[in-house]
Parts: structure tokens; sequence; C-alpha cells
């Protein structure tokens, strides 16, 4: 049934479906359920063509159009199109759709009577779009950051700290947040950084990523997907699906497969895209890596079935104290589909993890751990469905996508009460 308080929300992000990643899935998610509870929902985006730089035939020769997604009305404005590789190119295209969303999406009428602007970051240049939107159309501004920039730019090597490009950024972060009428963390660890740097903790709320369970959810093992990649009932299989990038440091699941090659009944799956990914795949060929293979990007609706094809599903980030405040939001995907994770993250997603007893935890960047875990894992098949089963229940309770989506409303409709009032 509609709620009583219909809301017009402007949801402002460069990444959306058929683009994949954490990103478009959480955006799109969460606007088709605040749809679904009747209120006018409006995605202001980018043209697809993340992370290949590669725009489908149906989206090229326009810079701007309005189409359907469900319940959803989404708009998109102008990017430059470019793979997410180098750091000159990458910006061209942030710079580019922070503009257009602006500049083009101001001409719709849909944009201009939104009742509330919410802009989700990174990148950061669009959280700057939609606070220049909010103040054109002088409706409150929500802030919602799913990574901390710029400092995830200098934790991955991209820039140095004293970079000019980062100090100004640094400016622009700490001014959009004392401009935010919300400002919304998918962590609580984001709440803390805020508060040491002195932003009004009584704006912050934390509303952490979730999963859609009616697509994620537990599925055969021995399905098509791992029919599809030539596996029998007793071969043993590792994924890793998601962004090839320098964050991930995906060199250790390559340096772990090369320690396991002694068990032919291993073998391990990188899906996805991503600015690594080339230099992988030469890595892993030049050191003879048979037990390896890569599958490039899947639609998202192939992505359960690959999990359900896995015995068990690597989650993987490099050393970085700054890795320690975020919680990567396929652990929850990987949860509703009742599979085990062997995660090499510390900080908040290893205490997640523990508190779910979803899977097994090793030390970050270390190839010895990981490939001790993966044959722990596969000695005890047992074990590994008592884990994957408690990831799903613990999923089920705290972290189902639609649950969370109607806490996120009740702080936007609180939001717009006031202003109506």
């Amino acid at each position: 049934m509609p709620r009583r308080l219909a809301v017009k929300i402007l949801y402002v992000s460069q990444y959306f479906p058929p683009e994949m990643g954490a990103p478009a899935a959480r955006v799109s998610e969460l606007s088709r359920a605040w749809a679904e509870q009747g209120h006018e929902v409006r995605v202001l985006t980018g043209f697809p063509n993340h992370p290949t730089g590669v725009v489908p035939p149906e989206y090229r020769g326009r810079i701007r159009m309005r189409e359907r997604w469900g319940p959803v009305e989404v708009l998109r404005t102008w990017i430059y199109a470019t793979p997410n590789r180098g750091v000159v190119r990458r910006s061209l295209a942030f710079v580019s759709f922070a503009a257009s969303s602006v500049g083009l999406g101001t001409l719709e009428p849909h944009v201009r009577d939104a009742e509330v602007v919410v802009a989700t970051s990174p990148q950061f240049l669009c959280a700057v779009s939609g606070w220049v939107l909010s103040r054109l159309l002088r409706v409150p501004y929500v802030l919602e950051i799913r990574d901390l920039w710029p400092a995830s730019v200098v934790e991955v090597g991209a820039l140095s700290a004293r970079h000019p490009v980062v100090l100004a950024l640094e400016q622009v972060e700490r001014f959009l947040y004392e401009q935010a009428d919300l400002l919304v963390s998918v962590t609580d660890s984001f709440c803390e950084v805020w508060t040491e740097q002195g932003i009004d903790p009584a704006k912050m709320r934390v509303i952490k990523n979730g999963v859609d369970l009616r697509r994620f959810q537990p599925g055969p093992r021995q399905g098509e997907a791992r029919c599809a990649l030539g596996l029998g009932e007793d071969d043993f299989l590792v994924s890793y699906i998601g962004t090839h990038g320098m964050a991930q440091r995906l060199d250790t699941l390559l340096d772990a497969a090369e320690r396991l090659r002694d068990d032919p009944r291993i073998h391990v799956l990188l899906v996805g895209e991503g600015a690594e990914r080339a230099r992988l795949m030469a890595e892993a060929q030049a050191r003879g890596l048979s037990n390896l293979r890569f599958l490039g990007q899947q639609p998202r609706d192939a992505i359960p079935g690959l999990i359900a094809a896995s015995d068990l599903v690597a989650v993987i980030l490099r050393e970085a104290p700054l890795f320690e405040k975020v919680i990567p939001s396929k652990m929850f995907e990987i949860m509703g589909c009742a599979r085990p994770i062997v995660l090499g993250v510390r900080g908040e997603a290893e205490a997640l993890l523990r508190e779910a007893g979803a899977g097994w935890v090793v030390p970050p960047e270390d190839p010895d751990a990981l490939a001790e875990a993966i044959r722990r894992a596969k000695a005890d098949p047992e074990e590994r469905r008592r884990r994957g089963e408690a990831g799903l229940a613990f999923a089920r309770e705290h972290y189902d996508r639609d649950v969370l989506a109607r806490r996120y409303l009740d702080e936007l409709e609180a939001l717009v009460t006031r202003r109506r009032r």
C-alpha cells in the first residue's frame, strides 16, 4: 500500500544499471523500493559505460534521454565515456557528468519539481552536482557516502596526500559535509571519522548496504553456471566476483592459486572487469596458472547463479587503514545465496563476518593464509554448509534491502515534512 506522504525524490548517481557494481546496485534497489512504496522517484544518471568505457548501441548519439527502469523514471545526461583507468580520463568523466547533470538535468520538468535531492558518492563531483541542484531547487540536500573520498584515492596510490587535487577535494569534502541536511553512511566507522572532523552527529545516519533477497537467494550448486565452467561434482570452486582494481589487490588471489596447484580439484575463478584485469590476466598466463581462469563482466542476473556454483567466495582488499572502515557490499549478496565467504579485510567487515559466522577470515594480502583457508574449507563440506546457512539467516535478519530502504525513506519523509511545514 502507498504511504500517506508521497515524496518526489531525485536520486543523483553517476552509475546505474545496466552498469554493474555496488553503486548501481544500491541506487537501483533503493529507488525501486521507494517507488514501490508509492513515491515519485527519479534517478539522474549518465549513459552506461562503466567500467569498459563502451556505451551500448541503444544509448549512443544522445546527450539526454528519459526511460523507465521498473517503477523508477531514469533521466540520463551526457558523460565522457572512458574505461575505468587513467587519472586524467576518469577525471574528465567525473567532471562531464557533474556538469551535464546540472546543465541538462534542470531542463527536465520532473527534475525541477523534486522535493529532496539525494546525491551518492563516490565519485565526489556527483555530490557537488547534487548540492548545486538542491540549491537551485531550494530543497533539502542528502549526501550519501559509500567511500571516503579523497582518502580512498590516496590509499590505493592513485595520488599522493599532498597532491593539489587531493587538497582541493578535501576542502570540497568538508564543505559538502557541512552543507548536507542529512549525511548518510554505509558503515558505522564513517560516522566516527566525521565526528572527529567536527561534523554535527545529529545529522548523521547509517543505512548500510544490504541484499535484494528476491534476486540473491540459494540456488543449486551443480546448475547452469557450473556446467558451463566444465566443473564436476568433486571439483572445488573458489570465486572472486567484482571489480578488478587497485583497491582489491587481486595479486593475492593469484599467489594463493599458485600455492594450490598441487590439488587438481581446486579451481579459482575471477569474474568482472577493472583497471587491473589485463595485467592480472597476463601475469596468470606468464606464471602458468592453469587452475585459475577469468570470466569477464556478467549481467547482474547471472551473478546469483555464479555464487551458487561456488563452494567458497573470496572478498579481499589491499592492506590499508582506510579499508578497515568499509564493508564490501558483495558480502551481503553472497550471504543471501547461502555460500560461505573467505574474507581478507580487517576492521568493520571482519567484525561483521565473525558476528554472522558466515565464513573464514584471513589477513589482507596474505596468500599463504588465503590458500590454507581454502584448503580447510574444501576439507569440510558440512562446515561450509553451516557457515553458508548462518550467513543467509544473518542477512535475512539484518540486511534485507527492502527493510533498509524503508528506514532510509523514513528519514527522507521527515526532511520533506519539515520543509513543507
